[in-house]
């Protein structure tokens, strides 16, 4: 490599490091609400730290081309700015020969895009469906916390002053499981225990007011079992096309055609075209660093301005507008009839039609 490519190409992803940096926390914001979100409801840490690792992929298979995209543009622009790329010119270095590089660069994030996108995303996407199902129950004891109304159980709350292990001190729960009367009961303390998807509280030294439904009145036991059923039991989430990695896509493109009922002929073709879109959707967000530094250079070049604002607005605009195609083509693909699958690369064209204009005028 010549002084002059390691110098374009070091100066290049030293400003990606930044900008993807930079990208990440902002687009990480989501994930950092719905965190906070699993914290309020008691969610331990050693899954909330899993939900944040899960949703990493996701949001490097944005930034990184994002990063890419503000790189070339800031990068580009300073060196049109600063008449560097003139004097290279002027040296006999060829326009492609300086983008070489971080084409280079781009062709190789656009590689690693389909690893992430296939393999690592979809895991990730279904850890975090799976937490964020069983996270609206109660979960464990660790929810269990003293001086508050735990009103998470379904049709029961809970009270409770001090705990101490698996014991609760001064207990009060209002049973509402009846739809005519609300059980009161009290109890000086309490062992908490699971059987199954149940919690089962062993009270001791309990009031009960009323003793059951028809029978107005208080009670007193010196111990009283009380079961809350299917607390820890979590919800079921259905996998869809976008937890499958490669190998699973195309194993269910070979299932749905080898389905031949005449009865279902549509909801077939649905289906299909909802997977041949899910995987020409992958390629399309891996082909996007590429596609952004191969615009993303002769656009910095063109805009040759020293203020970052600039670079900025125009990366912006670009990315925006890729991903707004990106949406639009994934709101019509259980629309066979508008074939989804292709139109979801008219960004990709439109990107290499608006280098091929850009690039020839630089040279």
């Amino acid at each position: 490599m010549k002084i002059l490519e390691r110098y374009v190409l070091t100066t290049y992803l030293t400003s990606f490091a930044l900008a993807w940096l930079v990208l990440s926390f902002v687009l990480s914001v989501g994930i950092l609400i719905k965190v906070t979100g699993l914290i309020a409801q008691g969610v331990s840490f050693a899954i909330v730290g899993k939900y944040m690792l899960s949703g990493l992929p996701e949001v490097m298979s944005m930034t990184i081309p994002l990063a890419l995209l503000v790189s070339a543009l800031l990068v580009f622009g300073r060196l049109s700015a600063d008449s560097e790329i003139s004097a290279m010119r002027a040296c006999g270095v060829n326009f492609l020969t300086i983008m070489r590089w971080p084409l280079l660069a781009g062709l190789a994030f656009s590689l690693f895009g389909i690893y992430l996108n296939n393999e690592v995303a979809p895991r990730g996407h279904l850890l975090r469906r799976n937490i964020l199902a069983g996270s609206s129950v109660v979960v464990g004891l660790e929810l269990l916390e003293p001086g508050r109304f735990i009103e998470d159980i379904p049709k029961m709350t809970l009270w409770f002053a001090r705990k101490e292990g698996n014991w609760l001190y001064e207990v009060l729960v209002f049973d509402k499981r009846s739809t005519n009367v609300t059980r009161e009961i009290r109890a000086e303390k309490a062992l908490v225990r699971t059987n199954g998807t149940d919690v089962v509280l062993d009270m001791y030294q309990v009031r009960v007011d009323p003793i059951q439904e028809g029978q107005p009145g208080a009670a007193m036991a010196a111990k009283f079992t009380h079961t809350l059923k299917n607390i820890l039991k979590t919800r079921d989430y259905r996998r869809k096309t976008i937890d499958f990695d490669a190998r699973e896509l195309f194993s269910e493109i070979r299932r749905i055609k080898s389905e031949t009922d005449p009865r279902f002929a549509k909801e077939r073709r649905k289906a299909l075209c909802q997977t041949y879109f899910e995987i020409n959707r992958r390629l399309v967000w891996s082909a996007a660093a590429f596609c952004f530094v191969l615009i993303g250079v002769p656009l910095g070049i063109k805009a040759h301005r020293k203020e970052t604002t600039i670079g900025m607005a125009i990366s912006m605009v670009v990315g925006v507008t890729f991903f707004l195609c990106l949406i639009l083509a994934q709101s019509i693909k259980d629309k066979p009839a508008l074939y989804p699958y292709v139109l979801v690369w008219v960004p990709v064209i439109v990107c290499a039609a608006i280098a091929a204009v850009l690039i020839p005028k630089n040279q």
